[in-house]
């Protein structure tokens, strides 16, 4: 039996087809995931696409003290729920807490990871803890290719460890999918909006975690300026609890349940986040995007190299770049990722050798 842990929603998308692949050659697979109080994103993808899995464990929240004490009383939760099946190796992306448990008991570790590093060039003081924590662990890693082998390397591995694959990770969810409008107006249909208006979706930084050292304002002080100067509609998607956002800035929408987002990532006029995969996959509708992300790793610098993605530290900076990309019209030609190989098969065939 394969383990998969999956404990945050990218994750979930990047491992869903995935699974399914291992699945048609006859293995089995368990899955297990985590929530916490104001985190719930991972669950409700995983019922969101039918998936089955087993909760164990919880999000630690902002606090350091709480995340060390959630990932003890998790590594312990999983530790006696995998004993109990015929675990032959776990595939994550980096999860903490099952690296610790499958390393413990004698279960090889395969990684997949895009983020080694908070930095686009290979300057090691800025690996992410969850990087040193698991990458040394693992039997094998697999990363796409704007990720240099040198940081892998340096993790202690050795090259026949280390497994390229030609593509940026959203990709493995987005190559077949078709944006659907009238998906994207039964999502906004209860919150009553123009539709003829220009739309302007948000996603916050991942303030509460470990690798982001805290809560960056320029996003949020910009927000209502943006709704005075604009006519759009703006739309927030939560990423952690929603009830502050609703409170902070009544003017937006912000959305209720958990949706197939790519649909309305695709017919943004204009998509500004603090993160990683919802950027990535606006770039890849060729939605203007704007990163307030208070890193630029090596991902997020190819799509600014080929100008999909624009990157800002200053709220100046950033109300400029809403006003011009706005205007802009939208370009609809295919873009780097169309000439990315995807090919799964590949990919399940190392993980399975």
């Amino acid at each position: 039996m394969i383990w998969f842990d999956l404990v945050t929603p990218k994750s979930v998308l990047f491992f869903i087809p995935i699974i399914k692949e291992i699945e048609k050659r006859g293995r089995k697979v368990l899955i297990t995931a985590r929530e916490g109080d104001g985190y719930s994103e991972v669950v409700e993808l995983l019922r969101l696409y039918n998936m089955d899995f087993i909760n164990r464990g919880e999000f630690g929240g902002a606090c350091l003290k709480d995340k060390l004490n959630a990932s003890i009383e998790r590594q312990k939760a999983l530790m006696e729920f995998v004993t109990l099946y015929k675990i032959d190796r776990l595939v994550c992306l980096c999860s903490v807490d099952a690296n610790r448990v499958a390393f413990g008991l004698g279960i090889p570790v395969i990684n997949f990871y895009d983020i080694p590093l908070s930095d686009y060039n290979t300057n090691f003081k800025k690996a992410l803890p969850q990087a040193r924590l698991t990458l040394p662990l693992s039997a094998k890693v697999f990363k796409p290719f704007v990720v240099p082998d040198e940081i892998f390397l340096r993790f202690s591995l050795d090259e026949e460890q280390i497994f390229d694959y030609n593509f940026i990770d959203p990709l493995i969810w987005l190559k077949n999918f078709k944006p659907d409008f009238e998906y994207v107006k039964k999502i906004l249909y209860p919150y009553n909006l123009d539709l003829n208006k220009k739309l302007i979706v948000i996603r916050e930084e991942e303030y509460k975690s470990s690798y982001v050292d805290k809560k960056y304002p320029i996003l949020y002080e910009v927000l209502e300026e943006i709704n005075n100067t604009t006519n759009s509609n703006i739309v927030i998607i939560p990423r952690y609890e929603s009830k502050y956002l609703k409170e902070e800035f009544p003017f937006a929408t912000v959305l209720k349940e958990k949706t197939v987002i790519q649909h309305l990532l695709a017919f943004a006029d204009l998509f500004i986040g603090g993160g990683g995969t919802l950027n990535t996959e606006a770039c890849f509708f060729n939605t203007p995007t704007i990163s307030t992300r208070s890193f630029i790793c090596h991902y997020d610098k190819y799509q600014i190299d080929n100008e999909l993605m624009y990157w800002v530290n200053d709220k100046n900076e950033l109300l400029k770049k809403v006003y011009k990309l706005l205007d802009r019209k939208k370009d609809n030609k295919k873009n780097v990722f169309h000439k990315m190989n995807l090919d799964i098969d590949k990919l399940v065939t190392n993980i399975l050798k």
